[in-house]
């Protein structure tokens, strides 16, 4: 009996150590995982907010139009800011200020280099207002204006400049269907319906177009047509596989 209670005794003990040495064991693994988490949590800190990385350039890229110190000044309160924590959506709201900017993206480049991407609005026609001509995207947002009519673009005749008028998107989805090299060729475009619109050439010469359908079609067969049959007066590219060069 004293043998076998010796021999439990010498049992549990071990069982003990062993227990004792595992819980030790699985505590030192877990102090040495959040040690090393703490430790990278404090150079990522450092790092974040290091003067190193505080912006201090504004790199504009894809401005035509728009000026690229404008766009430097309205970011100007983000310069000094540590780079990963530039307010983008700041950034967002200052480029939205500016109507001829269609789009962006940001790039941010260490040390301290934000890069901003514009992708300008597209003039597509000419709209008459007033006592001048307003340069437009084919949603009606003005890019310019001046006195003189600007030379390249054709005239959208409209009784009123009312952009979001079925009359005006027809005719300015025709203009966006046309290559960019025969644009320069429409001198007006003028859509009484939706179904019924017609381009006049700076030739002169007449094009019967009809609705917007097909359009990319229609602007393949009117360059083939005028390219081919330059000597008459019209054109009626309405049924495009059947079009049709009048007198």
């Amino acid at each position: 009996m004293r043998r076998a209670r010796r021999e439990r005794q010498r049992y549990e003990r071990q069982e003990v150590r062993r227990f004792t040495q595992r819980a030790r064991r699985r505590r030192a693994g877990l102090l040495g995982a959040l040690g090393a988490v703490l430790t990278l949590a404090i150079v990522v800190g450092i790092a974040v907010y290091s003067p190193l990385l505080a912006l201090r350039t504004v790199e504009v890229e894809g401005a035509d139009r728009v000026s690229p110190a404008s766009v430097q000044a309205a970011l100007s309160d983000q310069v000094g800011t540590p780079l990963p924590l530039v307010d983008l959506d700041r950034v967002g709201d200052e480029l939205r200020a500016f109507p001829l900017i269609r789009s962006y993206s940001t790039e941010s480049r260490p040390p301290s280099t934000l890069v901003i991407r514009i992708v300008e609005r597209t003039p597509v026609a000419v709209i008459q207002s007033g006592a001048g001509f307003d340069l437009v995207d084919p949603a009606g947002i003005t890019i310019e204006r001046s006195t003189a009519r600007p030379d390249g673009y054709p005239l959208i005749d409209l009784p009123s400049a009312d952009f979001s008028s079925p009359r005006f998107q027809a005719a300015a989805a025709v203009l966006v269907a046309l290559p960019a090299d025969f644009l320069p060729q429409v001198d007006s475009i003028q859509a009484n319906t939706t179904d019924d619109v017609m381009l006049t050439l700076r030739s002169g010469k007449e094009v019967l177009w009809g609705s917007g359908e097909r359009s990319a079609d229609k602007a393949q067969v009117l360059q083939a047509l005028v390219k081919a049959r330059g000597d008459v007066g019209s054109y009626d590219v309405s049924a495009p596989d059947a079009p049709v060069a009048g007198p």
